[in-house]
């Protein structure tokens, strides 16, 4: 949470990872409450202003499918495995399609540098997305695809793409939050050991609507949400993977919070649980709607789970219980630090040639 940070200091660079900035204005407002309407005050609370969800495509109803696939050592067979889900889920209707966190391999440090895929050059460097473009093509999906380990340019990155019902790459989502955590007696992993942080926050206009992607750890952070929300994000999805003591307590939790307190859908798409795995997933995908109600969740086992969407929802929870048009700008605001950053470039950049 950065406190008071001048505007001037996000045009040094137009495409840093946008942040949340709470902060009282620096000049008062207490001059200006007895006039100021609920409306300005609305719109001051997030800059640059909040976009309403685009309309939808298909009247905003389709069925989206999460496979909790089981994940082995074996790379060829978890890849085959996941279009055999795949398909499964496009024939039985499905036309969104979820993967869960590092579906291709183990999810650990030392099988990251092994099983990393260099995306951008495809065919061989990348079996994985190879598939999954092939897939949603043939099936005439859109997919979700979970996250695998990528390299790029020296690093290693967790890494989500979005397919188009064409096979086309839509977007790719680097996990921008690291899971470094240590709970003694418990669970203490460090991704920052082999991983490296995305730096861009990432919305892709879809077949199934506007969708937002954060990757497991990212969920605990609400200005993300926030942020994905202030995009016209319909529905934002977290492919994860929950381990059996942070699970229990925050998976359903965090889900639903994410999802009530942005008035959107809220997707999470885990491994299935293996308990003989060095990383025990908890499981339990889930699909959440704008109200905080459970659609859909799995056990922890290996399987699909569908549920209906209808994005008119959104629309009718903010009409509801308006929370957008009661957000106090006058005492705190939700700063898109690169969208904003962009804005004030573009502006220079035309003085400059005008």
């Amino acid at each position: 949470m950065m406190i008071g940070m001048r505007a001037s200091l996000l045009t040094s660079n137009p495409f840093i990872l946008s942040r949340l900035i709470l902060h009282r204005p620096r000049f008062s407002f207490a001059s200006f409450r007895p006039t100021m309407s609920a409306d300005l005050q609305s719109s001051l609370a997030r800059i640059p202003a909040a976009v309403p969800p685009p309309p939808p495509p298909n009247a905003g109803k389709f069925k989206i499918a999460l496979c909790q696939l089981a994940v082995t050592a074996d790379k060829s067979r978890n890849i085959g495995h996941a279009r055999e889900a795949i398909e499964s889920a496009a024939d039985k209707g499905a036309q969104l399609i979820v993967l869960p966190e590092m579906w291709n391999c183990p999810y650990s440090n030392e099988s990251f540098p092994i099983y990393a895929e260099s995306i951008t050059m495809g065919n061989d460097a990348s079996p994985s997305v190879e598939m999954l473009s092939d897939v949603a093509r043939s099936k005439g999906v859109t997919i979700i695809g979970g996250s695998i380990p990528e390299r790029s340019n020296g690093n290693l990155y967790n890494t989500c793409c979005i397919f188009g019902k064409q096979g086309e790459l839509k977007a790719k989502h680097r996990k921008i939050h690291l899971f470094d955590i240590d709970i003694p007696g418990k669970i203490t992993f460090k991704e920052s050991e082999t991983l490296s942080a995305g730096e861009t926050l990432t919305v892709a206009d879809t077949d199934a609507g506007r969708i937002a992607v954060g990757i497991c750890y990212d969920i605990r952070f609400q200005e993300l949400a926030m942020l994905y929300a202030a995009r016209g994000a319909h529905m934002i999805v977290y492919p994860g993977a929950f381990n059996m003591t942070t699970g229990p307590a925050h998976w359903e939790l965090l889900a639903r919070a994410r999802a009530v307190d942005n008035q959107l859908f809220v997707v999470m798409c885990s491994p299935a649980r293996d308990p003989d795995a060095g990383y025990v997933a908890w499981g339990h995908s889930t699909v959440v709607d704008p109200f905080g109600e459970i659609l859909a969740t799995a056990e922890h086992g290996e399987e699909i789970v569908f549920a209906d969407i209808d994005y008119n929802q959104v629309e009718q929870r903010r009409l509801n219980i308006p929370l957008g048009k009661q957000k106090r700008g006058d005492l705190y605001q939700v700063v898109d630090a690169s969208q904003r950053a962009i804005e004030m470039h573009q502006q220079e950049t035309a003085q400059v040639f005008n």
